[in-house]
């Protein structure tokens, strides 16, 4: 059975829901659909994007009002969930959001930015350590998807200006090489496992119309234990569709 998943930065679920987020559902069908920045409590998501309880919808909010947060929809229910990274480190942020099904562990992250400046950068790179060892943990018992905003660019083909942007957040050597240690952990970028092409980007700025331009980053992913590789039958990004500053990212996955 070829299950679809999907993640979205959305940047606030109440402001996607104003822009095509239904229809874009309703359309796309997921069986799993991962949301990162929700930017909401869970009482807080419109009533239309809660689909009829055509999904179990599972949510970790931050504990501040308007800021980042996670949320999974699933057409299967789960065995358990988890809300944060348990003892690795604490999440006030609603930044991790993990479900747990027969083969597998879903875990959908919004990894934290090092910010204008880097000034979280410190905190960033306990965050990476702290993650990759949550799910090596959770590896240990089955394999493990994870997916969302990485909030890092791996490789230069993975942005649109690579030398403008070396000491940038998203780009530094520290970021990259917290990467590469998911890598080095056994853990794949599933959408470079079917394309090593550049300009297929997941996130543009704002700003001096970006997007249109095509002048972008690529800083959301499915990845997957080495295990489970072959079972991504596709990756996929869907730069066509607005809403949010980031588009969603997908595989379809044979369980």
């Amino acid at each position: 059975m070829t299950k679809k998943f999907i993640s979205w930065n959305v940047n606030g679920v109440r402001a996607v829901t104003k822009k095509g987020f239904v229809d874009f559902v309703s359309t796309e069908q997921p069986d799993i659909l991962c949301l990162q920045e929700i930017k909401a409590f869970e009482e807080q998501i419109p009533e239309e994007s809660r689909f009829d309880g055509k999904y179990n919808l599972y949510v970790n909010s931050a504990q501040r009002p308007g800021y980042s947060g996670t949320a999974v929809y699933s057409k299967e229910k789960p065995i358990m969930t988890i809300k944060g990274l348990d003892d690795f480190i604490e999440d006030i942020e609603g930044r991790v959001l993990t479900l747990e099904f027969d083969k597998y562990f879903l875990v959908t992250v919004y990894t934290p930015n090092s910010k204008r400046g880097l000034e979280r950068l410190d905190y960033r790179q306990g965050w990476d350590k702290a993650f990759l060892a949550y799910v090596k943990y959770l590896e240990k018992s089955k394999p493990v998807i994870f997916c969302g905003d990485l909030n890092v660019a791996h490789k230069e083909i993975d942005l649109a200006r690579p030398k403008n942007n070396h000491k940038s957040a998203g780009f530094t050597d520290e970021e990259r090489a917290g990467f590469d240690n998911f890598v080095d952990a056994g853990f794949v970028d599933t959408f470079r496992q079917f394309d090593d092409c550049g300009e297929n980007y997941t996130w543009w700025s704002y700003m001096r119309g970006a997007r249109a331009r095509n002048v972008g980053w690529r800083i959301d992913y499915f990845c997957t234990s080495d295990s489970v590789k072959t079972n991504v039958k596709d990756a996929f990004i869907l730069p066509d569709v607005l809403g949010s500053d980031h588009c969603p990212v997908g595989i379809n996955f044979n369980i």
